[in-house]
């Protein structure tokens, strides 16, 4: 039972590297940038004996001669071929049993692939605070963008020219109160 829980886990650990970066990908072969990255997450690569040259000269030595991906088949053969170069001291099943370790269960490392960079200059940039002319009025006073309004010219449709200035006074004088005359 443990053998096949083995290759599951392991078969998993193959599908998400697989899949990572690509949206379009389907999980059933893998392209040699993700082969590379799973050596690296995983530890497989240690820069000694096992370095990224030897990763990628393995790579291109199992897949086929007109694909750029391999199979699962074809992963566990590169494997293999990487497990005797880095364990040497071990038989050929017992450094796959070691390599296999390394990778079963593991996901693709994402920590800080898209971390933000605050600079002075992009912070002076976008500091609200300091724009001036046409641009200014896009924002209020507190940063935030005023979307379309800030973007487009409203029409006033109150029927008053613009720059009047005595604008809504007509209806005070007309809705005044009558006076009532002291006795």
């Amino acid at each position: 039972m443990r053998e096949k829980t083995y290759w599951y886990s392991l078969e998993e650990s193959f599908r998400r590297f697989a899949i990572h970066g690509d949206t379009r990908a389907t999980g059933k072969d893998m392209h040699g940038k993700n082969w590379s990255k799973l050596c690296k997450d995983c530890g497989v690569i240690d820069g000694k004996t096992v370095t990224l040259t030897d990763v990628d000269i393995v790579f291109s030595k199992v897949k086929k001669k007109s694909c750029r991906t391999i199979t699962y088949d074809e992963f566990k053969i590169a494997l293999g071929e990487l497990a005797r170069k880095k364990y040497k001291e071990k038989t050929g099943e017992e450094a796959e049993a070691e390599v296999y370790k390394l990778i079963e269960g593991k996901t693709p490392v994402i920590a800080g692939v898209t971390r933000a960079v605050a600079s002075p200059t992009v912070n002076r940039l976008t500091d609200t605070t300091k724009f001036t002319g046409s641009h200014k009025e896009r924002f209020d006073n507190t940063g935030r963008g005023k979307g379309k309004a800030g973007r487009v010219d409203l029409v006033d449709t109150s029927g008053y020219v613009s720059g009047y200035k005595h604008q809504g006074s007509y209806e005070k004088k007309v809705t005044k109160p009558p006076m009532a005359k002291p006795m």
